[in-house]
């Protein structure tokens, strides 16, 4: 039985991936619950810790304790708009205390099996390469980025410079069960879900042409544990469904499936935000994985779960 570290663990994406872990691995959760919640954890059995990933103290106590043999990290301040406006405080997250960890890793001699960093789509920017391939040209475009791509560069060079088993990986657009529709800096599909339920008024910014590529978090908590267990190169894998969709058309669809009309309120674009995305992930096929959740079945189960709450 392995010994699993999943910072962020009582997140959207990070609570799914301990459900999935959670009958064949001793799990360990760090989460401060500034956007995660207990709930999303309370039907497993895991050791929770509520704390603060940038506590460096804290996490090398832990770290030492428990020799874990897998690390996630996806603890972040995962907003584009909180880190314009708080860019110090988002950076000691999303980046700085990633560096102590690894570097705490290293200094120790720490004998983990793999530790995996989650990067975002947002680091690609604007440019006009299209689809995203890992090599494309990056472009981060905010202080949230600019962390993203640090952060995994550090953890990929980690790798190479001292033979730590590390990877790192770019999420697109992820939806699904325990997303929290309650933060003002949540997915988009998350708040269009709660803004249905209680027939309130969405904010659209832009006239709804711009495209995700939006994947469904079951494939998503599969590819992680398909690349930490079955891969070995310190590299960066895309994390996505493949596809682009305009957003006005995920909102068609949504609508058909809900059988309720979204109350839109158009806006300006905001400063920042990407126009188009797409991800190319020639490279996690690679490793034998396929996306096994079209966006409309992802969508039914999203609804199925949230009209229930």
């Amino acid at each position: 039985m392995a010994k699993v570290l999943i910072t962020g663990g009582a997140g959207f994406i990070g609570s799914n991936l301990a459900h999935a872990l959670v009958d064949n691995n001793e799990i360990t959760i760090v989460d401060d619950l500034s956007m995660g919640k207990k709930k999303n954890i309370e039907d497993i059995d895991v050791k929770f810790y509520e704390h603060d990933v940038c506590d460096h103290e804290f996490m090398h106590q832990l770290l030492s304790k428990n020799k874990f043999d897998y690390i996630y990290y996806l603890a972040a301040v995962s907003s584009v708009a909180d880190s314009v406006v708080r860019p110090l405080e988002t950076h000691q997250v999303n980046q700085e205390s990633v560096l102590d960890t690894l570097e705490y890793i290293r200094v120790n001699k720490l004998p983990i099996k793999r530790f995996l960093f989650t990067s975002s789509a947002a680091v690609y920017g604007n440019l006009p390469d299209f689809p995203k391939k890992e090599t494309s040209h990056v472009q981060p475009l905010t202080p949230y980025a600019i962390d993203k791509y640090a952060s995994e560069r550090f953890t990929i060079d980690y790798g190479h410079l001292y033979d730590l088993p590390t990877v790192a990986v770019r999420f697109f657009n992820v939806y699904g069960p325990r997303q929290n529709p309650d933060s003002p800096y949540s997915g988009v599909l998350s708040i269009i879900t709660k803004c249905m339920k209680n027939n309130k008024p969405f904010i659209l910014y832009g006239d709804g042409s711009q495209t995700r590529d939006f994947v469904y978090v079951g494939d998503v908590v599969n590819a992680l544990i398909k690349i930490s267990t079955e891969t070995k190169e310190s590299t960066v894998y895309n994390i996505a469904d493949g596809g682009e969709t305009p957003l006005i058309d995920v909102i068609h669809t949504y609508e058909d499936i809900s059988g309720i009309k979204l109350n839109i309120n158009y806006k300006e674009n905001r400063n920042g935000d990407i126009t188009k995305s797409k991800a190319d992930i020639t490279k996690l096929k690679g490793i034998g994985f396929e996306p096994s959740w079209p966006l409309r079945s992802g969508l039914k189960k999203y609804w199925d779960y949230y009209s229930k709450l």
